[in-house]
């Protein structure tokens, strides 16, 4: 029977990530949710006490699958130096959104932008896992600096600075339907990590 809870929960989940990739959290009803996920509003109630918390619930989910990912991207790999790795997964990142915008990825920047005035909870949710994906950079930027694949710099300062980069350029780029932007960036995050312009404090 948990199992089956379990995975009731994941499907009502699983639904509105794509809802609210595609049409935000605000244009979402919660009719269009139990329509879309085929669930009646009792089952929606029982795993969560309001939209509200279902947004975060999302949210949370999200990046418990993002970090594992990250944490198998950026594992030690004899063959590849850690720089290799970090450009790979800003490559990813570009390659998703040539690709016609990763859902997942689309979601945190749409709702970023959107959730932050709206609900505390969201926002919240949206903060503390970005600071787990920087705290993974972060480690990634560390290794690269130990095997000699990037310049010496402030490691805490470059992934904020590089997460940054990547979630603005991510929303100009979704504006101007322009992947140049992106590509820039792919270009400026090279640099950054080869050239000493952040300073150690």
């Amino acid at each position: 029977m948990k199992t089956e809870q379990n995975s009731t929960r994941q499907h009502i989940i699983s639904t509105g990530y794509q809802l609210f990739s595609a049409q935000g959290f605000t244009r979402v009803g919660l009719a269009e949710i139990l329509k879309t996920a085929d669930v009646p509003k009792g089952s929606f109630y029982h795993y969560f006490k309001s939209k509200e918390l279902f947004g975060e619930a999302i949210i949370e989910d999200y990046f418990d699958s993002y970090l594992k990912r990250l944490a198998t991207l950026f594992a030690f790999d004899p063959t590849q130096t850690a720089l290799e790795q970090l450009m790979s997964y800003w490559q990813l990142w570009l390659s998703d959104t040539n690709n016609g915008c990763d859902q997942n990825r689309c979601l945190v920047v749409k709702l970023s932008a959107e959730v932050a005035d709206l609900s505390d909870a969201m926002r919240l949710a949206l903060r503390n896992g970005s600071e787990q994906v920087i705290k993974h950079i972060e480690a990634c930027i560390k290794a690269g600096i130990k095997d000699n694949s990037i310049y010496q710099q402030n490691p805490t300062e470059t992934a904020n600075t590089l997460y940054s980069m990547w979630l603005g350029a991510s929303l100009l780029s979704k504006l101007h339907r322009d992947q140049t932007i992106l590509q820039q960036t792919l270009i400026q995050t090279r640099r950054l990590l080869s050239t000493a312009t952040i300073i150690e404090h």
